[in-house]
């Protein structure tokens, strides 16, 4: 598909446009040099692996410098005075991702440790209540339903609800396994092995009819997808910096709806009210989301995720979904022209940014191949998986699907 091939997004005329003068084919093509130029790695790479991990920015590389100096310069009293702030901006720039405000975020090493604290929550809030169960689907990611087997011999029921074709989870499958016995639905709002995009504010009102909560797994839409949590509704969603926010490892985030009112089990000196009177007694959590954190979130972790952060919403989350579907449509394009079968859903509406493609002979082999081509990309099984993000191009995408008919 050649760059003036792809359409334009309905209703985005602009006084430029009405004028006669050629506008970009892509949303943000007028600033893409300006885009790129923060990425390092793009100078010398097709980087489509945004889905393992976002590309590093010279603006996350700056901010830890900052951290550093700060450390070097001020030692611990930097912490007072400035880290304590920094955190705070986190929380706000991740809240401004989902629609939501810093008070409902807590700060998280991982999905792993936020997905613990809400389950030590619910599991003592409906203690006696015969709600012992646990949705999730096969196409979750695995560090979730890891956790919850891990709960069976304490007496949780685990229901893993499966998928007729490996790409996407039936509404009505989901509907059946909740039930009066259902504590929490645990799933993803786009499956990291197809891409395939759920319906969250439906599987929202399936939890909430049974009277169950839902936990929503964002890590794969957050950054790519425009995402509304005050629409959606959900009691708890998870997400962090590494993949589509460009923050790098080791800061995720756990959004609380105000409505929920459990508190956690394991609690924290972050969590509690009165954290800087050092008081030993004094056990009152915090109203707000922040009750959830568990300890000290890393400081320079911060630094480097306020980074890619402020880039992504610098430039817009529902520009960058504009202009990562058309990437992704053009991907898949010019690898069905020349054969090859993708894993993706059958209704077009239900697809990310994610692409993924069988690879008949070995995909790992594939991925190795591109990558001695400075083409990165990555697999699962035996699918090779392209993430194309705002930072991609056309090019990018002739240069990767080259490299791949290689093999």
């Amino acid at each position: 598909m050649a760059k003036h091939d792809i359409p334009a997004e309905p209703g985005s005329a602009s006084p430029a446009a009405a004028a006669g003068v050629a506008e970009p084919a892509l949303p943000l093509d007028d600033r893409i040099h300006e885009v790129r130029d923060q990425f390092p790695i793009l100078s010398r790479k097709a980087y489509l692996n945004s889905n393992s991990l976002g590309a590093l920015s010279l603006r996350s590389v700056e901010e830890r410098r900052r951290f550093e100096d700060l450390w070097h310069e001020m030692g611990a009293g930097a912490w007072y005075e400035i880290w304590v702030a920094k955190l705070e901006e986190v929380r706000t720039l991740f809240g401004k991702t989902i629609e939501a405000d810093a008070e409902t975020i807590a700060l998280m090493s991982s999905v792993s440790a936020a997905v613990s604290v809400v389950w030590g929550a619910i599991a003592a809030g409906v203690r006696g209540t015969g709600r012992n169960k646990v949705v999730l689907t096969e196409l979750d990611f695995p560090t979730v339903g890891h956790h919850f087997l891990s709960q069976r011999t304490n007496g949780l029921d685990v229901e893993i609800v499966p998928s007729p074709d490996g790409i996407h989870v039936p509404l009505e499958s989901i509907r059946a396994a909740v039930d009066e016995r259902t504590a929490l639905l645990a799933t993803s709002h786009v499956f990291f092995t197809s891409g395939n995009t759920q319906d969250a504010a439906e599987l929202t009102r399936i939890a909430h009819d049974a009277g169950s909560f839902i936990l929503l797994d964002a890590y794969q839409s957050n950054g790519q997808l425009a995402i509304d949590t005050g629409s959606l509704g959900v009691d708890f969603l998870v997400g962090g910096a590494l993949k589509w926010l460009c923050g790098g490892p080791g800061m995720a985030y756990l959004h609380v709806n105000p409505s929920v009112r459990l508190d956690p089990v394991t609690l924290s000196w972050f969590g509690v009210e009165n954290q800087f009177l050092f008081d030993i007694r004094d056990a009152t959590p915090r109203a707000d989301a922040r009750r959830f954190e568990l300890g000290t979130p890393a400081a320079g972790v911060a630094y480097t995720a306020a980074g890619g952060l402020s880039i992504v919403l610098e430039y817009g989350i529902p520009a960058i979904q504009r202009r990562n579907r058309l990437l992704a449509n053009d991907l898949r394009e010019r690898l069905s022209d020349l054969g090859y079968r993708l894993h993706q859903a059958s209704d077009p509406a239900a697809r990310s940014a994610l692409v993924l493609v069988e690879h008949e002979e070995d995909a790992a082999a594939a991925v190795r191949h591109l990558a001695a081509r400075d083409v990165i990309v990555d697999h699962r099984g035996p699918l090779v998986r392209f993430s194309p993000h705002f930072y991609n191009t056309l090019e990018d995408n002739e240069r990767a699907v080259a490299a791949l008919a290689e093999t």
